[in-house]
């Protein structure tokens, strides 16, 4: 969209989707995973509707991970700093409902964030979506293998592969997370290996493309519903 038409479509609907991601390791995948698949559920979720989506912010808390090259983490103060920015822009232009898809879990600083954020702005609505385990998408992995975690299985879909890596075979031991939370970069580097918190490395694409559909359902069931009606001032410019 340009300028021209976002302000056209503020005129009869105030909804935006912003995705967050994170740049990070996930052992044989893309280190941008996480910003590819928030992103392009947001679309996918979104398209039906024409409500817009704001491209992905790449960057999110991952400190734990610096042990791994290419791996960007910013701090929890700059994130939530630029995550205000971005809320008050599209707030100060006319966006009142904003869905954010969060693709990292390490983003969740900023979940707590919106309710301070919300309260500060009357009529403003942030909708704070982890995507990945949200309750039908969780469902889904759960009868799919219960046995999934980061950069398993349940993140490998088509589209977060790499062109020639080939995936290991076996399943990989779910790993003990409260040690895990303990540990240095480098020492969580020695622990971890490749970067699978545990599960398989690859599934059948039959099983990840239920598990997307269910993902995009799920997400384009918050963007139509469970909002609040009569804000007080919903809709009004500032």
């Amino acid at each position: 969209m340009n300028w021209m038409q976002v302000e056209a479509y503020l005129k009869t609907d105030d909804r935006c989707v912003l995705p967050l991601g994170s740049t990070e390791q996930h052992a044989y995948l893309s280190l941008a995973v996480d910003n590819i698949l928030p992103s392009r559920l947001a679309h996918e979720a979104a398209a039906p509707l024409g409500v817009p989506v704001f491209p992905v912010q790449p960057y999110g808390i991952t400190p734990y991970f610096r042990g791994y090259p290419g791996s960007v983490t910013l701090r929890v103060q700059t994130y939530l700093s630029l995550v205000r920015d971005v809320l008050d822009s599209l707030h100060e232009q006319g966006f009142r409902r904003i869905l954010i898809v969060n693709g990292h879990g390490g983003n969740s600083p900023a979940q707590g964030f919106c309710g301070e954020w919300m309260a500060d702005h009357p009529g403003a609505q942030v909708k704070f979506h982890n995507w990945w385990n949200a309750p039908r998408v969780w469902a889904k992995v759960q009868a799919t293998d219960r046995n999934a975690s980061h950069a398993s299985w349940m993140e490998n879909f088509p589209w977060t592969r790499l062109e020639g890596v080939a995936m290991p075979d076996g399943e990989k031991d779910a790993l003990d997370l409260d040690r895990l939370r303990l540990l240095s970069p480098q020492a969580l580097r020695s622990y971890l290996g490749e970067g699978n918190y545990g599960g398989r490395f690859q599934r059948p694409d039959e099983d990840m493309h239920a598990i997307w559909a269910e993902a995009v359902g799920e997400t384009r069931a918050l963007l139509e519903g469970g909002w609040l009606d009569g804000q007080p001032d919903r809709g009004e410019r500032q």
